[in-house]
């Protein structure tokens, strides 16, 4: 049931990270003067590596508790290369975020809105839209916080897989795609890897309840060919966190970079959204990034609050506006700036390009 007031947890977090979450925040407020009846509360709270400078730790666990209260969390980018644990891995809150409150469902869109996006110009708007779910919580991050002696003459990562991730992974992907062009493609290591042969049997297991929705099974490496090769015959792409995380950049370049891409990670009961790309902190402060990833985000976010007609708008509005090489954002090629192109896509919500 849709309520009248929704409360958002803002992380802006590191890099360009406030930048473009200032732009998706512009686009909300807009979106929220056409949905009759409908209002954000957002609390904005600090969590990344400019936070553990700041407090000794990235994200505290009062701001935690916060992000539990909130109906869902959107999130700019986090961490930056200089700011590093003792280990020497770098401060990652969002995954906190995902294994904590159990995100097992990393839902990564790809969709080329222009050919002039793509370094595969044959391909027009529309002809490449898939999406990736990829498992959040376990894989080969699961061991990620492991710690080793500083004389260690070997360190060892191991990848979790199990039936309880893996059946609750491939139900969401089915679900999803059954409300698209009902395929389901697994991509995983099953030749080599047990664990991936566990999960593919899981995988055959979850597909005998969605007889609607056909299946085909790619090893990781021939699903990196096939996405350059053949991006538009993909619908709905599931596969573990590693690989879903290597293969979601990959995916993203093809309709035009990290900057294109937006990403939920979501539970049974939390969701966070927040762009695909990092904090690139090379460009911070210059005004170019793309805010268009983050927006879309929005538009994720709003869709999982049963807001689908908010949602809608904003695709509409981002489809209108990278129609027009005229309001790209550097990354694509032109010379929008990151506000200009928020208050473009705010505008086009309201009718008022």
């Amino acid at each position: 049931m849709v309520k009248p007031r929704y409360r958002i947890a803002v992380l802006p977090g590191d890099g360009i990270g406030p930048e473009v979450i200032a732009e998706a925040v512009k686009v909300l407020r807009e979106v929220e003067t056409r949905l009759d009846g409908v209002s954000f509360e957002l609390e904005e709270f600090s969590v990344g590596a400019g936070e553990y400078l700041l407090s000794g730790d990235p994200m505290s666990p009062a701001t935690f508790e916060h992000c539990k209260e909130a109906d869902a969390i959107l999130l700019g980018a986090m961490g930056l290369p200089g700011v590093r644990w003792p280990g020497g891995t770098e401060m990652a809150p969002q995954l906190d975020l995902r294994e904590r409150l159990e995100l097992y469902a990393g839902v990564r869109p790809i969709r080329l809105y222009h050919a002039g996006h793509s370094p595969l110009k044959k391909y027009g708007a529309g002809e490449i839209d898939l999406v990736i779910f990829r498992e959040s919580t376990e894989g080969m991050f699961w061991s990620r916080l492991a710690k080793y002696p500083p004389d260690a003459t070997e360190v060892c990562d191991t990848m979790r897989i199990s039936r309880k991730g893996s059946e609750r992974l491939f139900r969401a992907a089915f679900q999803e795609a059954a409300r698209r062009r009902g395929l389901v493609t697994l991509v995983d290591k099953a030749n080599v890897l047990p664990s991936m042969a566990f999960f593919r049997g899981i995988f055959d297991e979850i597909a005998e309840e969605f007889p609607g929705v056909r299946t085909e099974k790619i090893y990781v490496d021939a699903a990196s060919l096939y996405l350059v090769q053949r991006p538009q015959t993909f619908d709905v792409m599931v596969t573990e966190n590693i690989f879903g995380d290597i293969l979601s950049d990959l995916a993203a370049v093809l309709v035009g970079g990290m900057g294109m891409a937006p990403s939920a990670d979501i539970g049974d009961r939390y969701a966070v959204f927040q762009p695909s790309h990092g904090s690139a902190p090379d460009i911070a402060g210059k005004g170019i990034a793309n805010p268009v990833a983050t927006i879309l985000s929005v538009a994720l976010m709003l869709d999982w609050l049963g807001l689908a007609e908010g949602a809608k708008l904003i695709q509409r509005a981002v489809e209108a506006i990278c129609s027009d090489p005229a309001n790209w954002t550097a990354d694509l090629g032109g010379t929008v700036t990151t506000a200009q192109c928020g208050e473009r896509v705010a505008r086009a919500c309201s009718g008022r390009m």
